[in-house]
């Protein structure tokens, strides 16, 4: 039987629960420690989740030798830094999504993989779902694809969380940066990740985060100010990739929309695939066009199940009995992709890539 895979988590706000509660339900982990800078917060996990060791600086918690592997779970300013000084300290490590702010910093984080022989896990968690896993395996067996056009929307009509979700300076965006990041890379990695050649992108800031409007709910973050926000309230690219085929994305965190969407398609040669907001298969056989619905339990992305699929991928790769399937490399190409829309919209033109 192979060893349990002692797990530090670094950052205990709201993410960081779905890890949290992951870890504990996988039989093959001991959680070992926590770290937040919010004291309070971190020993509110640790008595929750029975931990041992509680921190406040992450420094600290990677130098105790019995962690094996750590979870990223703060704000997406700090996932390089972190990242980097886990893997010279001898740790696995799953990053939340996006790897970095910059691709500069994302490319430090792969060289850093390189040199210490450790895993990082960037946290796509849609690629580890089960209607994502089926759709790959039918691209696999040669049922769907090529793919040569794939859009994906992911529209809220209010819903910018605020606090650190709202400070460029943290979180590097808005939407595109915060829940765009999900359907693009599900989309590329869908599309046999094609190399990119170029981004046309947009970017508007010109409602806010619009909390004069009553009688509507949405999430807040612990440190949400309505005075403060300075990141985009939606955008929306053309990508275009080497192999001719093409991503059209738009996606928001308020907009005058009549309700949230979010969808995902993609079209190949041999069929199609609708993944959002319900899994479907269109086929064609007999010259008869058919709509195909799978017999699973999720048609849709379950958020609870999604993690958790994540995270036992994770365990077994820290166990050295997988490879993961949204390694660095990974995490490289979609800041590449998230960056290139940012840097479009700001020139107001067509960006090309070598």
């Amino acid at each position: 039987m192979s060893q349990p895979i002692r797990i530090g988590v670094i950052g205990a706000g709201s993410i960081s629960e779905m890890h949290f509660g992951s870890y504990s339900k996988n039989k093959d982990v001991v959680l070992t420690a926590v770290c937040d800078l919010k004291e309070e917060r971190a020993k509110a996990k640790a008595e929750k989740y029975e931990i041992p060791h509680v921190y406040t600086d992450y420094h600290e918690l990677l130098a105790n030798p019995d962690i094996d592997a750590v979870s990223i779970c703060t704000w997406n300013n700090t996932h390089a830094e972190i990242s980097i000084a886990a893997l010279k300290a001898g740790k696995h490590v799953l990053c939340e999504k996006p790897l970095s702010k910059t691709v500069e910093e994302a490319l430090a984080v792969e060289r850093a993989v390189k040199e210490s022989g450790k895993t990082l896990q960037v946290g796509f968690v849609r690629r580890y779902a089960s209607n994502t896993r089926i759709v790959k395996s039918f691209m696999d067996n040669g049922e769907i694809g090529p793919i040569y056009y794939a859009k994906a929307s992911c529209i809220r009509k209010l819903g910018n969380p605020g606090g650190w979700f709202s400070d460029v300076e943290r979180s590097g965006g808005g939407p595109l940066i915060d829940i765009g990041v999900h359907v693009i890379d599900l989309c590329w990695y869908l599309m046999g990740k094609p190399k990119l050649k170029s981004i046309s992108g947009n970017t508007y800031n010109r409602l806010g985060n619009r909390s004069n409007v009553k009688n509507l709910k949405f999430y807040k973050a612990a440190d949400y100010d309505a005075a403060h926000n300075t990141v985009e309230d939606m955008a929306n690219a053309l990508v275009r990739f080497e192999n001719g085929a093409s991503l059209l994305v738009d996606v928001s965190f308020t907009l005058h929309a009549k309700k949230d969407e979010l969808t995902v398609k993609l079209y190949g040669e041999k069929g199609g695939v609708e993944l959002e907001p319900e899994l479907t298969l269109i086929t064609e056989k007999h010259d008869t066009i058919l709509n195909s619905t799978p017999q699973i339990d999720n048609l849709s992305f379950e958020f609870v199940q999604g993690f958790q699929d994540e995270i036992d991928y994770f365990v077994e790769v820290c166990q050295g009995r997988k490879e993961t399937i949204s390694p660095v490399q990974d995490g490289v190409e979609i800041m590449k992709i998230l960056c290139g829309v940012y840097e479009s919209a700001a020139l107001g033109k067509e960006i090309h890539f070598d």
